[in-house]
């Protein structure tokens, strides 16, 4: 009888379970602020707003427009890109015709509509492959931000709907 009261005891001082030698105690400052109704040093809970943002007199910035040029990327903006394409899979192929008009146009629909696309390289010589890479950015006015064996990483900016925001340069 007297350990169950123990048990009861301790639970309600803040040690919660059976394993209540793995976690410490309530502090009297946790057990006070659960009291006043806020969350407790390291709690995912955040506390609400008194005040909107725009009664501050703080007014939040506008996103800032890219002005640059797709192929003139920061070393910032090529890291960025290379992570976020880092889980695509290639979408287009260059097969053994090599850079066609239909292949250009293909490409050029895919980086206005996915902004970041990845590109197959079917190519023997990594000579030919650079060139036909290099190419292909330069045909479709896109950045060329990677190049990994035979596949090629191609960025452009959407000229309707912007979906990739770029870091700063």
């Amino acid at each position: 009888m007297a350990g169950i009261r123990a048990l009861k005891r301790r639970k309600n001082q803040g040690f919660a379970g059976r394993h209540d030698t793995l976690r410490a105690p309530l502090t009297f400052v946790a057990r006070l602020s659960m009291a006043q109704d806020k969350p407790a040093r390291g709690s995912t809970r955040k506390p609400a707003r008194s005040r909107p943002p725009a009664a501050t007199g703080r007014a939040r910035p506008a996103p800032v427009e890219s002005t640059h040029d797709s192929a003139d990327l920061s070393m910032a903006q090529t890291r960025f890109l290379r992570g976020q394409a880092h889980g695509l899979k290639a979408m287009l192929q260059v097969g053994g015709k090599g850079l066609t008009d239909a292949v250009v146009a293909e490409v050029d629909a895919a980086l206005e509509h996915h902004e970041l696309i990845k590109v197959k390289i079917a190519a023997e010589d990594r000579e030919a492959r650079d060139a036909l890479g290099a190419a292909l950015a330069e045909r479709c006015r896109a950045a060329l931000v990677q190049r990994i064996g035979h596949v090629v990483v191609l960025y452009r900016q959407s000229r309707d709907k912007r979906q990739i925001v770029l870091p700063r340069a």
